[in-house]
């Protein structure tokens, strides 16, 4: 057996990827898949769970994301791409741990509570959205992850899945190793409207956004609610501009804005300016990548296609030790 350790990530297809995902997720993965066997996954089946309505973005958005992947640095040489639902295995092993995950686990996960809250168009109090930490952990335990990379707000789900795989070993014996999450010091990416960055709450900057939509973007954001006139000085802690000129400028410029913004040197419109002189250029780089990889379809699903191949492989050779595990 191999001591590299293996790691196992995914993306919901909902639509298309922004800079929030990238620096929260792609460009960590890239740096793990140089020392880990990776597996990086379009969880679609997890796209029902809160987009059950509109299932008809689900493919176009899968390829456009698994784009994005590669646009960013993955290495379909290096790491595993595949689609959630082409590996039947998971649905399989999602059904059996779900017969001995106690309902009060799922019902205290603070993503359960939260996403209720923050979605209220549609109705979320679902068997599938309940459930989807069962699913989740059965992604992970299929392929014997060591490591999950997380983010700090995520380690709760991880510590669920230790207790499920826990609860299977004391029923069955030792199939799946524990995973621990990788914690991902991920940079805080705020939304146009000043909330974290997500597609569900419509305030995301996709990758590679054209130049005129992604200055409109930027030019609107929401700054230091308190700053109402150019000669008030603001707090650049509360104001998502200032977040992503960490992200993005040099040390200079960030202290630059820092010490101008409280002394009202510079007014919000000339800090979003000196944003974008950084992050127009690195927009325009993802744009071109894209672009030239979504112009031959055909590889990509070809890509794609081999890495469903592979995973099954391993899915499959887990899955026979699950059964001969539970005698069925």
């Amino acid at each position: 057996m191999s001591n590299i350790p293996v790691v196992v990530s995914g993306m919901r297809p909902t639509g298309r990827l922004h800079i929030g995902h990238l620096h929260g997720a792609l460009a960590n993965w890239v740096k793990l898949q140089a020392e880990n066997t990776c597996y990086f996954f379009s969880a679609d089946w997890h796209a029902l769970t809160t987009n059950y309505h509109d299932t008809g973005v689900i493919k176009t958005s899968e390829r456009e994301m698994f784009a994005d992947f590669i646009a960013a640095g993955i290495d379909p040489e290096r790491a595993t791409l595949f689609v959630q639902s082409q590996v039947k295995e998971h649905a399989e092993l999602f059904l059996l741990l779900g017969m001995i995950t106690p309902v009060g686990w799922l019902e205290r996960s603070p993503s359960y509570k939260e996403i209720r809250e923050q979605i209220t168009d549609r109705e979320l109090a679902l068997y599938g959205f309940l459930g989807y930490p069962v699913l989740q952990t059965a992604d992970v335990v299929l392929y014997k992850a060591n490591r999950v990379p997380v983010g700090v707000d995520q380690v709760p789900h991880i510590e669920l899945a230790r207790e499920i795989v826990r609860k299977f070993s004391h029923h069955y014996g030792e199939v799946f190793p524990e995973p621990l999450p990788l914690l991902t010091e991920a940079p805080k990416v705020v939304g146009t409207d000043g909330r974290k960055m997500s597609k569900s709450y419509g305030n995301a900057i996709d990758l590679g956004e054209s130049p005129d939509s992604t200055r409109k973007k930027i030019m609107g954001m929401v700054t230091d609610p308190a700053r109402k006139r150019r000669q008030d000085p603001g707090n650049p802690e509360v104001c998502g501009i200032f977040y992503l000129h960490k992200i993005y400028s040099d040390a200079e410029t960030v202290k630059w804005v820092d010490e101008n913004c409280r002394t009202a040197g510079i007014g919000c419109v000339d800090c979003k300016k000196k944003l974008l002189e950084k992050l127009a250029p690195d927009q325009e780089r993802l744009r071109d990548r894209r672009e030239a990889i979504l112009a031959r379809p055909e590889d990509l699903d070809e890509l794609v296609q081999l890495g469903n191949r592979k995973a099954r492989t391993v899915a499959a050779r887990t899955m026979d030790e699950v059964r001969a595990a539970m005698k069925l």
